[in-house]
């Protein structure tokens, strides 16, 4: 059965219940399957109220699917089970994927009450199917039978992690055990939903309110009519309002020069879940580890991380935590040279403060200047989004891939801000469709993610419907959308996510496209950013949004000469967050419910990385990936993931770089593949050889060489 899998931000709950009744099914717009092109979703069609509905009827559905197939008289067979097990659930399928697609990018109340609703159905649903005896008897009696069965290797793969599914999931528990499962599942998928509800909240609210314009001394004008247009939105006019993006440090922290709005936007940011409110996330947090600890404990894990790691391409906890050991002492040095760089600028200026963590980024780039006379504002007028996505993210693609690009305005679409494109493979035949939704909105869930409306899947004639998400400033209405090169990378990441999706070409779902292991989907993501700035793509598309002219050399050589800057801080952000991920995966279920803020404080301690002036890229207490979205003991697979992308990149430096050649190699051995082989099987028949940590070092500049 299909499990989908959420990229960078967001995890769907993939989990049963009673259908409401049949006399909603005929007009419900997911009751038969979408008669758009590539089956998109009628978001022209879908109201806030067909999705509870759905969800139910869709659930409803496929529990007597599944018990047709548990109750099959007839011996068990591959295709009598695991094929029947991957067309069952269709409408859940279509729903699921819209749902969840929508209440993280545009919610509203009647869709996070649904939500909170479904949530634990939908979690009960998925233990319905997994624990049910008769079902799995039939999983175990083809796998002890499949080396008689002549199943070729893609069958072969779906067997083996469906029967391991099976068991991961609880299905040799006793009777008595799989209750106490059943329990903890619902329990923490409630917990989940309130979580990520809480954090919502706590984002819009967590806004800096500014009521003197002369507090925002350094931003653009642009910026600035954001942040008025943001008040008026809130009914605040004649003030300012400076939202709050996912990670601890803001984007505004970089351009304000006033020290006391800098403290107080970090600060509005690092205690944005943590205000003993209805926000308040930490009472969540603490119970979601106590029972992801014990549930571990029933399915026989030491911890959650053991338990989730089973099948990740590191395995275990243990590898994990050398693997980013060997990280930890050339970034602390990098911090160090970083932060007596960023003091001397501060003691320069005459300012008479040590630096705080308010400061690093504000300092940091004036240390830039300094250095490589690199002004992140003159660069944002080459830099329009359009012109990023059509003549930079698809001319990377076309050039190593051979897909084009037609841009379609009758796709229904969930927001208007929202572009669409059909995808046309090298010989010209369709290969899916492709949704772009760039602009923040208060509705929407912070960060940048790439998940699938529709999964491809031969068994089921399914071709991808992919979409990418961020939540970058939108600009005043007939203004350019101008945007960071930070932003600029953000869009080639998820695009490389979208290709790992749109170049799927398996048969069943299961094992189709991103439905990968979360130290392995981040992998070509990653590697697509690098082509952000490869010389032949970055001209392409670097071009001034009045003039056309490209961006001159000298900047370029900037841009260029400056990537390996602030690595210490940038690298080392990240490493603290995954440490604390691993620390609150490694308690006992024996340890006790943890004070939130005293737990972190002593993991970043026992890392090493505690250092005050730079703070884990996410606290806690807002840490949405590893407790709602999916990336639980799972956060180092942004770092797992960047060794194997320097490494394939530097197979593309020393092959020839940007060809058609190279990129076919990439397609067949890693985009194309999903989940149909083992992801150091695959690695090495791209690479020639396990990963190495020299290319990563390199590319971030902590050891010499070039990448």
């Amino acid at each position: 059965m299909n499990r989908r899998t959420w990229i960078t931000t967001t995890a769907a709950i993939t989990c049963c219940a009673a259908w409401a009744g049949p006399g909603r099914a005929a007009t419900n717009p997911f009751a038969t399957e979408s008669t758009l092109p590539f089956h998109a979703p009628r978001f022209d069609l879908i109201k806030d109220a067909d999705y509870g509905p759905a969800l139910e009827q869709g659930m409803a559905e496929q529990i007597v699917e599944i018990g047709r197939i548990a109750d099959n008289q007839a011996a068990p067979t591959f295709d009598n089970t695991l094929v029947a097990m991957e067309r069952s659930g269709r409408m859940l399928d279509r729903v699921e994927q819209a749902f969840f697609g929508v209440v993280q990018a545009n919610t509203d109340d009647a869709l996070a009450e649904v939500q909170k609703v479904e949530a634990p159905k939908l979690a009960q649903h998925q233990d319905a199917i997994y624990l049910n005896p008769k079902l799995f008897a039939r999983v175990q009696a083809i796998y002890t039978a499949r080396d008689t069965l002549k199943l070729d290797p893609e069958q072969r793969q779906l067997l083996e992690i469906e029967h391991q599914q099976f068991i991961h999931a609880g299905a040799q528990l006793s009777e008595s055990d799989k209750a106490k499962l059943r329990i903890l599942n619902t329990q923490l998928s409630t917990l989940e939903t309130t979580f990520q509800q809480k954090l919502l909240a706590a984002g819009k609210n967590g806004a800096l309110v500014v009521s003197d314009r002369a507090a925002l001394a350094g931003l653009d004008a642009a910026q600035i009519a954001a942040a008025a247009r943001t008040a008026h939105d809130r009914k605040l006019d004649g003030k300012w309002v400076l939202t709050l993006q996912n990670t601890t440090q803001q984007p505004a922290l970089q351009s304000l020069e006033n020290r006391a709005t800098r403290q107080a936007l970090f600060e509005q940011s690092w205690n944005r879940a943590e205000k003993k409110d209805a926000d308040d996330t930490r009472d969540t947090i603490a119970t979601m580890a106590q029972l992801r600890a014990q549930k571990a404990a029933l399915l026989g894990y030491p911890n959650y991380a053991a338990y989730v790691l089973f099948d990740q391409m590191a395995k275990t906890p243990d590898s994990v935590q050398r693997f980013m050991a060997q990280l930890v002492p050339a970034t602390l040095v990098e911090q160090k040279r970083e932060a007596a760089d960023i003091q001397a600028m501060i003691d320069k200026d005459g300012k008479g403060f040590r630096l705080a963590p308010w400061d690093w980024q504000h300092y940091a780039e004036q240390v830039r200047r300094a250095k490589y006379d690199l002004d992140e504002n003159a660069v944002k007028p080459y830099f329009e989004l359009d012109t990023v996505l059509t003549d930079g993210v698809f001319f990377a693609a076309n050039k190593l891939y051979g897909i084009t690009f037609k841009k379609r305005t009758d796709i229904p679409v969930y927001n208007p801000d929202i572009r669409t494109f059909e995808v046309f493979d090298k010989d010209g035949s369709p290969l899916g469709l492709a949704y772009f939704d760039y602009f923040k909105r208060d509705n929407k869930t912070g960060g940048a993610w790439m998940s699938t409306f529709v999964g491809q899947s031969k068994l089921l004639g399914t071709r991808p419907v992919i979409y990418n998400v961020a939540n970058f400033p939108k600009p005043a209405p007939g203004q350019p959308a101008l945007i960071s090169f930070e932003d600029v990378t953000t869009m080639f990441h998820e695009f490389g996510h979208g290709l790992h999706g749109l170049f799927a070409n398996q048969t069943y779902p299961s094992l189709s496209g991103t439905n990968v292991a979360r130290d392995f989907v981040e992998f070509p993501s990653q590697f697509n950013e690098h082509w952000a700035l490869d010389p032949t793509v970055f001209a392409h598309y670097a071009r001034n949004y009045k003039t056309g002219a490209a961006m001159p050399q000298a900047l370029v050589d900037k841009i260029k000469k400056s990537a390996k800057f602030n690595q210490g801080y940038a690298l080392g952000e990240v490493i603290a967050a995954a440490e604390l991920d691993m620390d609150w995966h490694a308690l006992p279920a024996s340890a006790p419910k943890q004070d939130v803020d005293r737990f972190e404080t002593d993991a970043l301690a026992k890392s090493g990385l505690d250092t005050t002036e730079i703070p884990p890229r996410y606290r806690s207490s807002y840490f949405l990936h590893i407790w709602s979205n999916g990336y639980a003991a799972g956060y180092y697979a942004y770092l797992w993931t960047e060794m194997l992308d320097d490494a394939a990149f530097a197979w593309f430096g020393s092959h020839g770089g940007l060809t058609r050649a190279n990129g076919q190699h990439f397609r067949d051995t890693i985009l194309s593949r999903g989940h149909t082989a083992d992801y150091g099987t695959m690695f090495r028949a791209f690479y020639g050889k396990d990963a190495d940590i020299q290319p990563m070092l390199r590319h971030r500049g902590l050891i010499a060489g070039e990448d």
